[in-house]
């Protein structure tokens, strides 16, 4: 809460006239490299950001899988459960929620699993 916080600040500052999209990133892998907010705090950062910060608007969300595991299944199936989550908190449909998963090395799994949004690079 405290990064969206601190991204409607700027926001504001900047005297920004459309609202900044933003995906929230959730941990799904469990690791200490990577950030993102936990699976059961999903909600409670989209609520946080739905109600007090009017300059961001969520659009998504996304996750990197552990590294070099060659089953990130479970990663994207998780991201899955805490968007269901996150769209009934906001009351939307899952649907208008991306999803951001899969990198260069998992892309095709990640695709499979209803990925809307793959990085590369």
């Amino acid at each position: 809460a405290k990064i969206a916080t601190a991204l409607n600040k700027a926001c504001e500052a900047a005297a920004r006239p459309t609202p900044l999209k933003v995906m929230l990133q959730v941990l799904t892998s469990g690791e200490d490299s990577k950030s993102g907010c936990l699976p059961d705090e999903t909600v409670s950062l989209a609520e946080h950001i739905t109600s007090s910060c009017p300059r961001l608007v969520i659009t998504g969300l996304m996750t990197i899988g552990k590294f070099g595991d060659p089953n990130p299944e479970p990663y994207f199936e998780c991201l899955h459960e805490c968007r269901q989550k996150v769209a009934t908190a906001m009351g939307v449909d899952a649907d208008s929620l991306e999803l951001s998963m899969g990198m260069s090395g998992d892309f095709a799994k990640a695709i499979a699993a209803g990925s809307t949004s793959v990085r590369v690079g």
